[in-house]
């Protein structure tokens, strides 16, 4: 995909269907419970029928796309592990190993792994959107050309279309990339202006001296490539890592198919980002699951203005924070297409108050 052509489709994106969200809040008016009684779960169909253009949900087909890519800053000692463990995650995914594929499991959700750019061989059983074998060190220079940050953004893009034509109706987003908290840290604070420090946490566990490291490469990534805060994809390309472009075309797809796309935690919320600054009207599709314990996890989605539905101190990723917010949209569901209505319960309806 060329730029041209992102920004061709990036066009036909459209603001959300403000009458389809009267009409879902109208219908939770009718039932026979306190008004707005389910909080976020009330706004969060609301939200789902304004970008769907219906109040008529079924979100009965459900996947979580987990995004597999490497980072080439791992060599200035930022993570715990090697690259090594992104490609052994990545196996097991594909065997239905990992958390995330426990949980969609309880959640009747479908598991699609994604090679967006490991290190090494391509691993069977994970669906091939390679860009490169990794991403290059930002502290010598840009993580990817900008070509390869377009060309990552339309995959993601083409996948959610593609799983929204295959009838999927909810789109849960995780990833998988030694180095991926370092990337986000670096993109989040150049996007939000923000102190490096304050954007940057430990990942997987770092200690006082790994964390130090981690805040000093991207402080040097930033001073060498000097990305333009006003121009996302500028940002990405020079800090960024495939799985975060991937999943920044994810919800642009989903905003495009009108499939609400959950955002997990601070890395696809990162990304989120970066979809929404590149389209602001992309901001329908994005729904947020939880606040990640990742320090800047709750600026971020501030930023997007979102609120989660799980507060839960979730920090392991591979899309477990999104999946496990599943079973709270299917009893949303449950409550707003089978509770009864004050007609039928012989009961005067209640009216607002204040």
């Amino acid at each position: 995909m060329t730029e041209t052509e992102l920004n061709a489709l990036l066009a036909g994106i459209t603001p959300a269907n403000e009458a389809a969200r009267a009409a879902a809040h109208a219908h939770w008016a009718s039932l026979a419970k306190p008004l707005g009684g389910l909080g976020r779960l009330e706004t969060m169909l609301e939200d789902a029928a304004a970008l769907t253009g219906s109040a008529e949900l079924d979100l009965s087909r459900r996947v979580v796309v987990v995004l597999c890519a490497d980072n080439g800053v791992v060599a200035q000692g930022v993570s715990q592990t090697g690259q090594e463990v992104t490609r052994a995650v990545a196996e097991n995914l594909a065997m239905r190993r990992t958390s995330v594929c426990q949980m969609a499991r309880t959640a009747h959700c479908d598991v699609l792994p994604v090679d967006m750019g490991m290190a090494g061989e391509p691993v069977p059983g994970v669906r091939s959107c390679r860009i490169a074998a990794g991403t290059a060190d930002f502290t010598q220079g840009p993580a990817m050309s900008r070509a390869e940050a377009v060309q990552a953004v339309g995959e993601g893009i083409a996948l959610a279309r593609e799983l929204a034509e295959d009838g999927y109706r909810l789109i849960a987003t995780g990833e998988m990339g030694i180095g991926n908290t370092t990337t986000s840290s670096a993109v989040a604070a150049v996007l939000l202006g923000q102190p490096v420090e304050l954007m940057t946490g430990r990942g997987a566990g770092l200690s006082d001296e790994g964390l130090a490291r981690k805040v000093d490469a991207i402080c040097r990534g930033i001073l060498k490539n000097e990305p333009d805060p006003e121009d996302p994809l500028d940002v990405l390309s020079k800090l960024g890592g495939f799985d975060i472009a991937g999943l920044c075309g994810v919800f642009l797809g989903g905003a495009l198919a009108g499939v609400p796309v959950l955002a997990d935690g601070f890395i696809s919320g990162v990304a989120a980002l970066c979809a929404v600054r590149l389209c602001p009207a992309a901001e329908k599709a994005v729904f947020a699951s939880h606040c990640s314990a990742e320090p800047a996890a709750r600026i971020v989605l501030e930023a997007l203005g979102k609120a989660p539905i799980i507060t839960a101190g979730l920090h392991l990723g591979e899309g477990t924070g999104a999946v496990a917010s599943i079973p709270l949209w299917d009893m949303a569901l449950a409550v707003y297409g089978g509770c009864y209505s004050f007609a039928e319960g012989g009961i005067a309806p209640y009216t607002p108050q204040c």
